[in-house]
């Protein structure tokens, strides 16, 4: 279908159609051999609360953006390449049926469907995507997928501590690294993450403190790898920088030879067929 779809005037109007709601402020979605698969509204598990998130589903990528006036105005843009999706099917709650989770390197979170039905349809169809763009790539499945932010709601107290009760004047923050509620005491270290961020980000004591271990036994594994090089050159005088008088046969006679919680309501699109 994929094959099919790829060169036609449909296709191509789909596309256009996607980036006039997105507008200004989309990033240009269409590109030689990209095909849009599918669309539809899927409750997006945010920080505050749930809220509904229009999704449109291409061949290489997945595309999300929040809901001004449906089918006419887009904002937020969010691309996410296929290639780094893993996907992870999550019981019911109370709150929140037809769960699942879209994991990547850079952020991971929950969406529901208003139907099992329609989950499945979505899980089914990225899956197809991703192993088609895997199997065309030839690279392995991401193994390596940032923490989901814990809901606002889900604590009245800190995570970490246990202590600190959450309040209008006591924020809650959120570790980068496991995405748990913290209060400011026990999030107040920062750390660099560069899969997550070229900037230092906030993270609580426990995960620092084992991000400083890892980042320890690293510096150690280093350290080792190049001792025997420096083993191989101590004893060598550093260059004068002056020319010698010795041919260059001599000179070189003197060197060695040796990197969850809410219901859906909203209306579904159909994959496009």
């Amino acid at each position: 279908m994929v094959d099919h779809l790829a060169n036609t005037e449909i296709n191509s109007q789909r596309i256009a159609a996607v980036e006039n709601c997105f507008g200004a402020s989309g990033q240009p979605l269409a590109l030689p051999g990209r095909v849009l698969l599918g669309e539809g509204i899927l409750t997006k598990e945010c920080r505050k609360k749930p809220k509904p998130r229009i999704f449109f589903l291409f061949n290489d990528i997945l595309v999300y953006g929040s809901i001004v006036i449906n089918k006419r105005k887009y904002n937020s843009q969010h691309i996410i390449p296929l290639e780094d999706v893993t996907l992870e099917t999550l019981p019911d709650t109370l709150q929140m049926k037809n769960r699942w989770m879209i994991k990547t390197s850079k952020k991971s979170f929950v969406v529901s469907a208003a139907s099992l039905t329609e989950r499945k349809e979505w899980i089914s169809h990225l899956e197809e995507c991703i192993r088609h763009l895997l199997t065309k790539t030839g690279r392995q499945p991401c193994t390596e997928h940032a923490a989901p932010w814990i809901p606002d709601k889900a604590t009245d107290i800190c995570m970490r501590c246990t202590q600190t009760k959450f309040s209008t004047l006591t924020r809650r923050h959120h570790c980068r690294k496991c995405g748990f509620v913290v209060c400011a005491d026990c999030s107040r270290q920062r750390f660099l993450m560069p899969r997550l961020s070229p900037k230092p980000l906030r993270v609580c004591n426990l995960c620092y403190r084992q991000l400083l271990a890892e980042k320890k036994k690293e510096a150690e594994a280093d350290r080792r790898q190049t001792e025997p090089i420096r083993a191989a050159v101590q004893g060598y005088e550093p260059s004068s920088g002056d020319d010698s008088d010795k041919s260059d046969d001599e000179k070189a006679e003197q060197w060695p030879a040796d990197t969850e919680f809410y219901t859906s309501e909203v209306s579904w699109s159909s994959f496009h067929s």
